[in-house]
């Protein structure tokens, strides 16, 4: 079913033309329509790409409430667990301040400081996401972040509100400001601000690829986590991995969307044929048979097969997979060498699924290789690094003279006076 790209005859090897990551999409003109026309915009443009339009663009308290009360307890508990872990784990990953005494009186302090206010996008087209509704507010709110604004996409089945479950789990986390709004426009409302709605710092949480690409072009005008959608998997596996699991967990990412990307990596020829049978069982009992199938076989996905598992590995750096599967021997020790992944998932008990839900790690992960350079969603995202610098006189005054030196050696004399004139002006200073 998937492809194969075979590098033991040694051919030459560049993931993006092997392996194409990402799309682009034209919403340029849904962001000035936006930026022109404010809510109603919005609006406008749900009810043409969602089909319909939903009583008001902020969703009413008791929407919200309602949802909750009809919650499936089972839903319920599976939403808390998920809310305690993440918590646990994003608790971990605040930053200390710190403080550098560099001698008497020259003091810099270090400072991490929430921003004011963020956009969190939840999607809602092909399947719902209460998972990433934890995702976005949990790692906010342990930062510290004062005021946040979830998205998500009006539906057509639910009088125009977002998904109920979507709602529940925002009632759950005690979020009140809920829009219905999904796609290119809800990161333009967002980052540029309309009516009822004031534009925010950051804007988090995965989408397809019109959220990804109006995430990038606003990119300046306001923060991003990153690019974080359609999803990929990368598995490196040897042949000692079971291939029913390997099988079900390239399924699993596919199910998303038709563009989503899976990859078996290794050396193992006997696996990736065992791999391909099992795929051949499993997708046909699939629900979304359809949609796996045309992912599965679209050129974004295929069976690499190298020469031995260092191959495999370097391989699987250089796609800087989204989500990456270690089914190796040594899972541990080969997961430690890899630096370019969203996030790794370490012997066959740590499927994708686990870190989509419970594992207690975010599943806002960057795609499209840009886990090279760019972070999972984490408590950082939503922090400032903010220096504090303060010295008295008499530290000033010991580096006043190298300061002058460089500001003339830069011909910024205005910069050295700045500092001279406090070292000239006596007890005036």
């Amino acid at each position: 079913m998937l492809r194969r790209i075979d590098l033991r005859t040694g051919q030459a090897f560049e993931v993006p033309r092997a392996l194409p990551q990402g799309q682009a999409a034209a919403v340029s003109h849904i962001i000035e329509e936006v930026r022109a026309g404010g809510a109603d915009a919005v609006l406008a443009a749900g009810e043409r790409f969602d089909g319909v339009r939903p009583p008001s663009l902020r969703v009413p308290a008791d929407v919200i409430a309602r949802a909750e009360e009809t919650l499936d307890p089972l839903v319920r508990r599976a939403l808390l667990t998920a809310i305690d872990r993440t918590t646990r784990v994003h608790s971990d990953q605040l930053p200390a301040n710190g403080v550098t005494e560099l001698g008497p009186g020259a003091v810099v302090r270090q400072t991490w400081r929430p921003v004011r206010r963020v956009g969190l996008y939840v999607p809602g087209g092909r399947a719902v996401y209460p998972s990433s509704v934890v995702m976005n507010v949990v790692p906010a709110r342990v930062a510290g972040v004062g005021s946040m604004a979830i998205v998500s996409p009006p539906q057509v089945d639910h009088d125009g509100w977002p998904h109920p479950t979507i709602l529940a789990a925002c009632s759950l986390l005690g979020i009140d400001e809920v829009y219905a709004a999904g796609g290119a426009q809800a990161i333009a409302m967002l980052a540029l601000g309309v009516e009822g709605c004031p534009p925010v710092n950051i804007i988090t949480g995965p989408g397809n690829i019109y959220v990804t690409e109006a995430k990038r072009l606003l990119r300046g005008h306001v923060g991003i986590d990153s690019e974080a959608g359609p999803t990929e998997i990368a598995i490196v596996a040897d042949d000692t991995a079971d291939p029913a699991y390997v099988a079900a967990d390239l399924i699993s990412q596919a199910e998303h969307d038709v563009v989503a990307a899976s990859v078996l990596i290794t050396d193992s020829e006997a696996l990736a044929d065992a791999v391909d049978a099992q795929l051949v069982l499993q997708v046909a009992a699939a629900k979304h048979s359809d949609r796996i199938r045309e992912a599965l076989t679209g050129q974004q996905s295929a069976v690499v097969l190298t020469r031995g598992l260092t191959e495999s590995l370097a391989v699987a750096d250089d796609y800087a997979a989204e989500h990456l599967e270690i089914h190796t021997r040594n899972a541990a020790t080969d997961a430690a060498t890899i630096s370019n992944a969203g996030a790794i998932f370490v012997g066959p008990y740590s499927p994708v699924s686990l870190g989509d839900y419970l594992a207690g790690s975010n599943h806002v992960l960057p795609t499209a290789g840009c886990a090279c350079h760019s972070s999972g969603l984490n408590v950082t995202t939503f922090l400032r690094s903010v220096q504090v610098v303060e010295y008295d006189r008499a530290a000033l005054d010991v580096l006043t003279d190298e300061v002058e030196a460089l500001a003339l050696a830069e011909d910024l004399p205005s910069h050295a006076h700045a500092v001279t004139i406090r070292r000239d002006s006596g007890d005036h200073g």
